[in-house]
């Protein structure tokens, strides 16, 4: 495993495991699986409703709990700074821990411009020692700014979707000057045909991996925290298997290239659901 240092101090596994769109009891054999494999970090949030199924795997591990990094999120509709404290406890009760090692507002939702109150509750919730770092997903650099200018806390990392055809470099060089990682959701393109690309197969071709693992590798090189999902056992392996290899500068800047800006999820500034 690799690590990165957040801007707090805090040490975080650059390999997760996600959950998203994984049921409650599906959750579970996943995870235990992928703790099984190898990985320590595991990615879920409330929307996810699997909260309870990761942690009963968690339970289910003999992994001690300060190797373990989870993190959960806070929904759109439940944003606001005393609605942010209560989904929180009710997240800590279904996962059935002491605390998180990371809490994220999972979208701005700038339409209801709750954002800043429910950060401004999470870094109670920080400096009440019930979280170990706090972030944010899905967030523009306009909504970055804002949190920088009005709170105190800053956010360690900024989860978004990030995938060869959606590099997201000004965001990231943005979150770069400001001491803030990018953790890329959907790294693989879900649902879109990255893994087909022939600059990708080639390479997968020319390692001995597969498209997905020299997509991974990429993210890592990158720099960015990555978290895929999987609940196929041998593809939650194959997910791992990523440390045993070097993308050439000239092979990274051929996948940096195929960057397009091709989104599969929502712009975060469109995203008001709740």
């Amino acid at each position: 495993m690799e690590f990165v240092t957040l801007n707090n101090g805090l040490k975080m596994p650059q390999l997760g495991f996600g959950v998203w769109q994984v049921e409650d009891e599906a959750a579970t054999p996943a995870v235990k699986k992928a703790l099984d494999t190898g990985y320590r970090s595991i990615d879920t949030a409330a929307i996810y409703k699997n909260e309870h199924g990761v942690g009963k795997a968690i339970s289910l591990s003999d992994i001690p709990r300060e190797e373990l990094f989870i993190t959960t999120k806070v929904w759109n509709a439940d944003q606001g700074y005393d609605r942010t404290l209560q989904a929180f406890d009710k997240s800590l009760e279904k996962i059935g821990l002491d605390y998180v090692d990371l809490y994220l507002i999972h979208w701005p939702a700038p339409e209801h411009d709750d954002y800043i109150e429910t950060y401004k509750a999470m870094e109670k919730l920080y400096q009440d020692g019930r979280v170990k770092a706090i972030g944010v997903c899905n967030f523009d650099t306009e909504h970055l700014q804002r949190l920088l200018d009005e709170c105190e806390v800053k956010p360690v990392l900024n989860q978004v979707e990030c995938h060869p055809y959606l590099a997201q470099k000004e965001l990231k060089e943005f979150c770069q000057q400001h001491d803030i990682f990018i953790e890329a959701w959907s790294p693989l393109m879900q649902g879109g045909d990255v893994l087909n690309n022939e600059v990708i197969t080639k390479l997968a071709e020319a390692y001995g991996k597969t498209p997905a693992q020299v997509i991974i590798r990429w993210q890592l090189q990158n720099h960015s925290i990555v978290i895929p999902k999987s609940v196929t056992p041998a593809r939650i392996e194959e997910n791992f298997s990523v440390f045993d290899f070097d993308l050439t500068e000239e092979d990274m800047d051929k996948i940096n290239n195929l960057d397009r800006g091709e989104r599969k999820g929502p712009k975060p500034s469109e995203m008001n659901m709740r």
